[in-house]
């Protein structure tokens, strides 16, 4: 292991005593000329590279506002809020203005450079060097980018350290993909065990059609019923904050903001409203974009007014409701009713879609089922997730220990 020294500069610590270090702008040189993306191919600058235009990215008419991009150039989006999306670029194409293009000076490992640009601790002193009003229109511009000190391993031990992190990385992610199948495939089995409990209960009984598409069919017992006959909308308008928890629908229920782990408090309280536990809750606007559109109220709390709380009628039990709502969410089967541009419901709209009713004994029974089954699953899913978290943080650990030679290329 070849002995360490301080390299004098905070982000990167210690490095072997034969490296060096220097600015990026003797590095790379700034590549600026204008095109339009008629003549060159529109490009993404990704978390994972340089990729061909994504279909979500925003797209505009002034098609001569775009950077050159050619191959083996490194491009890295300026902005705070899109740190990490950088990368070596395998096309000759056109990328959007807010992206730094770089071309390479004389002799080096581009690869080597494009690992050290894809580390956290990289990523923290691009953004300590931008500037802007609010974290999320922070950009760091080349001027200042090219003042950054990187460490300067030999073009031998660039290209050792990049191969080694190419092979070594590339496992880290076979695992890390089949963490990530076997949890997608525990939440489709989640999913397919709701879906299954709420449209046909729990015993062997005959089936009738429900009338309802995406229930078919239904236990002979149950009934086929109006959603106004099963609950109601509530509005306790809040007058005026008095420290209650501010709670949101995610995809992990109804919660409490963290506000002390970053949660915002909202500028106004305008329409906010007070909610029970016991209610459900729904997101009935903007259907198309909302990840969750369906939670259980367990917290006393306030939460925004674009939210809809509804209380259950006699012989609706909302534990049940939740699920099959839940199981509804899941195919977005009520964004196929919302026709209108905002892929928005009324009360009206949602009152009147049929929903099934099983006796309220079996609504308590399904609610409970799937209350203990739901726990399990879930505490696999997130033991997996943990496991998930835990390599890719020791990947990234395991990436700036090398970019940085505190770890030095095994021999073999």
């Amino acid at each position: 292991m070849c002995e360490l020294h301080e390299s004098g500069i905070e982000w990167i610590g210690a490095i072997p005593s034969d490296w060096s270090v220097g600015r990026i702008g003797g590095l790379y040189s700034l590549r600026n000329q204008k095109v339009s993306d008629i003549d060159f191919q529109p490009l993404s600058v990704t978390n994972k590279g340089i990729v061909p235009q994504l279909e979500t990215a925003a797209k505009s008419n002034a098609h001569d506002d775009r950077k050159l991009v050619r191959v083996g150039d490194f491009a890295i989006n300026s902005r705070s809020d899109r740190r990490g999306s950088c990368g070596i670029s395998a096309y000759e194409g056109s990328v959007s203005l807010i992206n730094t293009i770089l071309s390479p000076n004389g002799e080096m490992n581009p690869r080597y450079y494009d690992w050290l640009f894809h580390t956290v601790q990289f990523g923290d002193e691009f953004y300590r060097w931008g500037h802007g009003i609010v974290d999320d229109l922070w950009t760091t511009g080349w001027q200042d980018m090219k003042r950054i000190i990187i460490p300067i391993p030999s073009v031998d031990e660039q290209e050792k350290i990049a191969s080694f992190l190419d092979k070594k990385c590339a496992e880290i992610d076979l695992i890390v993909s089949d963490l990530q199948s076997q949890i997608d495939a525990i939440e489709q089995h989640k999913r397919s065990l709701i879906t299954e409990t709420v449209t046909k209960g729990l015993h062997d009984v005959e089936l009738i059609d429900s009338g309802i598409d995406w229930v078919g069919q239904m236990p002979q017992t149950w009934i086929s019923i109006p959603n106004k006959y099963l609950m109601y909308k509530v509005k306790n308008i809040c007058p005026v904050y008095d420290g209650e928890d501010i709670l949101s629908l995610t995809t992990n229920g109804v919660i409490v903001r963290d506000l002390d782990a970053g949660g915002k408090m909202p500028t106004s309280f305008d329409g906010y409203q007070r909610i029970k536990p016991g209610n459900l809750l729904m997101c009935l606007f903007d259907i198309d974009v909302t990840p969750r559109c369906i939670g259980l109220i367990k917290n006393h709390g306030l939460t925004s007014p674009a939210y809809s709380q509804f209380v259950m009628k006699e012989g609706a039990y909302a534990p049940y409701y939740y699920y099959y709502y839940l199981m509804v969410d899941y195919t977005k089967e009520l964004l196929h009713m919302a026709k209108n541009l905002r892929h928005s419901l009324t009360e009206d709209q949602l009152g009147a879609i049929k929903a099934p009713k099983p006796p309220y004994d079996e609504q308590v029974e399904i609610a409970n089922y799937l209350d203990a089954k739901c726990e399990e699953i879930n505490a696999i899913i997130g033991e997996k997730a943990l496991q998930l978290e835990t390599l890719e943080e020791y990947k990234k650990s395991f990436i700036f220990e090398y970019v940085t030679g505190k770890k030095e290329v095994p021999s073999t």
